[in-house]
C-alpha cells in the first residue's frame, strides 16, 4: 500500500497500549501517529525519568524492570528509524467528525484521523474525606509521579490513605526510597480482602508479589478503618484521624497524605467521539461499550485502562486487539491472538478478584457529612449536592448544573463518583440510573492563547 493511499491512524498515549499498538500497525507497514502528553513514551505504569537520573529501572519499576526496558526500547527503535510519528508533550483536548484538537509548544493544531485508537489509561479513583481540600493532599499517582520522575517525597511525614493494590505499591515504594512513611490507612478490612481470593488466584505469583509487598509494610498498614478527618491549619495538614477495625481512634501526625481506591478509567475523549457507556456495577463507574477487540464503532477502537482496568499486562494484550481489529476493518492482514484473548480472560478474574477485595467505600461516600468538600475545584460541599437533588431529581448534568459540582478544571474526574453516590443516596435510586456527567472540550484546561498562537488555528494547520 502506497503512503499517499495509506489510512491515517492516529493512536492517543503512548503507555503499554498505546506502544503495542503502534507496534503491530508498523508490522503491517503503516505509519501511525502517536500523540502523548508525556515526553517519553511509557505511560504511567512505565514513567521514565529525565536523562542523567540516577536511579535504575530495577529502582523505579521493581519486577516489571525488564518489561518496561522491553517497551522503552521498542518505541524508543521505531521512532529513530522512521516508522511512526511521535507528538510529545502534546494533549488531545477534543474530538469532532474525523479530526482531533492538539495542544502542543505550537498552539492548537487540527490533526486528522481515518480510524483512532484510544489509550489513555487511567487516573486516580479518589474519595472525598472531610478536610482533603486542605494543601498536602495528593493522589498516590502523583506521589507516585513525583518519586518516578524527579526522585522526590511529597512530604517529611506521610500517610497513605485508600485500598487496593496501588496503595500497598506507593507505600513500599517510598519507604524503598527512604521516606516517612508513618501509616498505610486500608478502608477494605481483611475479611473483605479475603472474599477475593479464589479471582486473584488467576494470577499467584503477581497475588504472591503483592503480598510480599505488604509485608514490607510491616506494623504501618492497618486495614478496615474509618477515616475520619484530615486535620489541617493555615499552614497545611498535621494530622489524619481515624479508627481502626476494633474502634480505637487514632491521631497520626503527618505533613501529607496521598490517597486512592484503584483507578477510574479515563474516558473524556471517548465519550467526545461518540463512544457508546455502559455503568458497571462491579467497578462502580461508567465504562466504555466495546466488542473483545476494542472496537467502540465509528472507526473508533479503545484499549488499555480506559477501557478495561487490567493493568499494564492487559494494556499491552488490548493495544495488540485494539490495532488488530483496526487492520481487519481496513481490509488488511491481522496477526492471530487467539492467545492474547484467552489471557486476557484470566486478567479478567484477577480484576474481579480485585473489585471484590478492594471495594470503592460506596457507604463512606454516601455519609459525609453535609459541611464535607466533594469538589475541590469549585468547592462544592455535600450539603450543596444533596439541596440539587432535592431541586433537580436524580439526573447527574441537572445536580451538576444547580450546584457546580464537577464544573472545574478536572472535570469530574475527581468529585464525580463520590457525587453521584450522594445524587443517588439522597434521590433513592441507583448509581447507574443517575448516570454520569457529560464530557466537555477541551477535556484539558487550554490557554485561549494558545489557539491563536503563530495562527495555526486560524490557519486550520495539520498534522
Amino acid at each position: 500500500m502506497s503512503e499517499t493511499s495509506s489510512p491515517r491512524i492516529v493512536i492517543v498515549g503512548a503507555g503499554p497500549a498505546g506502544i503495542r499498538a503502534a507496534a503491530t500497525l508498523v508490522e503491517a507497514g503503516l505509519h501511525p501517529v502517536v500523540i502523548d502528553e508525556g515526553q517519553r513514551a511509557g505511560g504511567q505504569i512505565y514513567r521514565r525519568p529525565p536523562d542523567g537520573f540516577v536511579r535504575t529501572p530495577e529502582q523505579l519499576y521493581g519486577s516489571e524492570a525488564a518489561k518496561a526496558r522491553a517497551l522503552h526500547a521498542l518505541f524508543d527503535r521505531l521512532v529513530a528509524d522512521g516508522r511512526l510519528t511521535h507528538c510529545a508533550d502534546s494533549s488531545v483536548i477534543a474530538v469532532h467528525e474525523g479530526r482531533l484538537q492538539m495542544l502542543g509548544e505550537g498552539g492548537v493544531q487540527q490533526v486528522s484521523y481515518d480510524r483512532l485508537i484510544l489509550a489513555t489509561g487511567a487516573s486516580d479513583r479518589v474519595a472525598p474525606v472531610p478536610g482533603w481540600q486542605s494543601a498536602g493532599v495528593y493522589s498516590l499517582g502523583a506521589a507516585q509521579i513525583a518519586l518516578k520522575a524527579q526522585g522526590v517525597a511529597l512530604g517529611r511525614r506521610i500517610v497513605l490513605v485508600g485500598s487496593g493494590p496501588l496503595l500497598t505499591l506507593v507505600g513500599t515504594q517510598l519507604i524503598k526510597a527512604g521516606a516517612d512513611v508513618a501509616a498505610v490507612l486500608d478502608t477494605s478490612p481483611w475479611r473483605q480482602q479475603m472474599r477475593g481470593l479464589w479471582d486473584l488466584a488467576a494470577r499467584p505469583l503477581v497475588a504472591l508479589r503483592g503480598l510480599a509487598l505488604r509485608a514490607r509494610l510491616g506494623g504501618r498498614y492497618h486495614a478496615g478503618v474509618k477515616l475520619e478527618r484530615i486535620v489541617a491549619d493555615g499552614k497545611g495538614i498535621s494530622a489524619m484521624r481515624w479508627r481502626d477495625a476494633g474502634g480505637r481512634q487514632h491521631l497520626t501526625s503527618c505533613d501529607t497524605i496521598g490517597m486512592g481506591w484503584h483507578l477510574r478509567a479515563e474516558t473524556h475523549l471517548a465519550d467526545l467521539a461518540g463512544c457508546a457507556f455502559i455503568y458497571d456495577e462491579q467497578w462502580r463507574q461508567w465504562l466504555p461499550k466495546t466488542d473483545r477487540m476494542g472496537r467502540a464503532g465509528g472507526g473508533v477502537y479503545l484499549a488499555g485502562d480506559g477501557v478495561r482496568l487490567l493493568g499494564a499486562d492487559g494494556a499491552e494484550i488490548a493495544g495488540r486487539l485494539a490495532a488488530a481489529a483496526c487492520l481487519a476493518d481496513l481490509g488488511l492482514p491481522a496477526p492471530s491472538l487467539g492467545a492474547d484473548l484467552r489471557k486476557l480472560a484470566r486478567l479478567e478474574r484477577f480484576a474481579r478478584g480485585l473489585v471484590r477485595a478492594f471495594p470503592w467505600p460506596a457507604a463512606m461516600a454516601r455519609a459525609l457529612p453535609d459541611n464535607a468538600v466533594v469538589c475541590r475545584c469549585e468547592n462544592v460541599t455535600a450539603a450543596a449536592v444533596r439541596q440539587s437533588s432535592d431541586f433537580g431529581g436524580s439526573e447527574a448534568n441537572r445536580v451538576k448544573a444547580l450546584s457546580r459540582v464537577g464544573m472545574g478544571r478536572c472535570q469530574g474526574r475527581y468529585c464525580q463518583l463520590a457525587a453521584v453516590e450522594l445524587i443517588a443516596a439522597q434521590t433513592g435510586c441507583t448509581p447507574g440510573a443517575v448516570g454520569r456527567f457529560r464530557g466537555q472540550a477541551p477535556v484539558r484546561p487550554a490557554p485561549v492563547g494558545a489557539f491563536l498562537q503563530d495562527g495555526s488555528w486560524r490557519r486550520g494547520d495539520h498534522v
